[in-house]
């Protein structure tokens, strides 16, 4: 990479690399988890990340590229963690730890997607800058429903189970 214009089209391929790891894993952690309404969040964003990758293919056409991916080890390395987690953990640790693992895969996008924005801004690239900030601020209320249900549901059963086990 050489140009900003490169490393925009790099982390353009890295980011739609992870969203397709994510839209196979997705469903695995979904059938994992116990918790009804974190499945459903699960499920829900599986739709979105569908979402994402439509997004991402108008991205990349709308700066007259082909929608391609680059392996993403940050990524691989999230995915990775969150099948360790459905191996070793189970019940109301599982929900939670899952909980903190989709955050961390939240996060990542956030920030992918927040730098991805403001370099087609940079760059000029006004209709990737119009996408890419849709797809940032469902990045942020995928999170934000994520918090919730780990401060007003998961955390607090978990806790509760914690204490019968005493």
């Amino acid at each position: 990479m050489k140009t900003l214009q490169d490393a925009f089209e790099h982390t353009l391929q890295d980011i739609y690399w992870a969203e397709n790891a994510l839209l196979k894993a997705l469903p695995k952690v979904s059938k994992a988890v116990n918790n009804a309404e974190l499945k459903r969040a699960f499920d829900d964003h599986l739709s979105d990340t569908k979402g994402h990758i439509a997004t991402l293919d108008k991205v990349f056409k709308s700066i007259g590229q082909k929608a391609t991916g680059e392996k993403c080890d940050a990524m691989a390395g999230l995915l990775k963690e969150a099948d360790g987690l459905i191996a070793e953990a189970e019940g109301h640790a599982l929900d939670v730890a899952l909980i903190g693992a989709a955050q961390a895969v939240e996060h990542y996008e956030i920030a992918r997607y927040g730098t991805l924005r403001e370099w087609a801004k940079v760059l000029g690239h006004d209709e990737a800058h119009t996408l890419l900030s849709s797809v940032l601020d469902e990045e942020k209320a995928a999170n934000a429903r994520l918090t919730a249900l780990a401060v007003m549901a998961v955390n607090e059963a978990g806790k509760e189970a914690g204490k019968k086990q005493k």
